[in-house]
């Protein structure tokens, strides 16, 4: 069995390489983890990332409530409201849904991989809130809320999310589509933060 979830986690890493390497090579992405990051780069990002998340919780969440128990305590888009708040900078209520528009139907599996992606960035975020305490100077409580992540339970939060979808593909056979989900929020997310918000 464990041979079998490794084997799993290595495709769909694998699978998904193409398109999570092209997202993080986005000049927005780089501009996070550069010493020369500036404020108007910063509120970009979140304010791009917010449509995301709010999409994801509004319209993917409501899937996934039996299947992942600590679902609520996932939810990112306040600390996004927060951060945007405290820099000064509305969001203007834009609300988009830069993810599910792009979809016609979306299962269960599916909808696992996409917060595959959403989960694994707060990973991710843990080394960008560093760059940006020490350049801009915000904290995880000030700031930079959204990339503090779930803070000291970041990475076991993360290896539950594992525990949960391992177990799901196992019981289901639903590999193909959990890496279709994933593969294409990689895409999906890539293409709606290439734009200007």
């Amino acid at each position: 069995m464990i041979s079998a979830q490794k084997s799993f986690l290595n495709n769909l890493r694998s699978k998904t390489h193409a398109s999570h390497t092209q997202l993080e090579q986005l000049p927005v992405s780089l501009s996070l983890i550069s010493k020369d990051v500036n404020l108007q780069q910063y509120c970009n990002y979140l304010k791009s990332m917010y449509q995301v998340i709010y999409d994801t919780e509004q319209n993917i969440f409501p899937f996934l409530k039996d299947t992942i128990p600590d679902l609520e305590k996932r939810k990112k888009a306040h600390l996004l409201e927060r951060d945007l708040n405290f820099l000064g900078r509305n969001n203007n209520g834009v609300r988009n849904f830069p993810l599910t528009c792009k979809i016609d139907t979306i299962t269960l599996p599916y909808a696992l991989g996409i917060i595959y992606v959403i989960e694994g960035s707060t990973l991710g975020g843990r080394v960008i809130l560093k760059n940006i305490q020490r350049v801009l100077g915000f904290t995880e409580e000030e700031g930079a809320s959204y990339f503090a992540g779930y803070k000291s339970e970041t990475s076991s939060l993360w290896r539950k999310f594992l525990d949960v979808l391992t177990e799901f593909e196992a019981a289901h056979n639903s590999e193909k589509a959990i890496i279709s989900g994933a593969d294409f929020a990689f895409s999906a997310i890539y293409n709606h933060l290439k734009k200007k918000p």
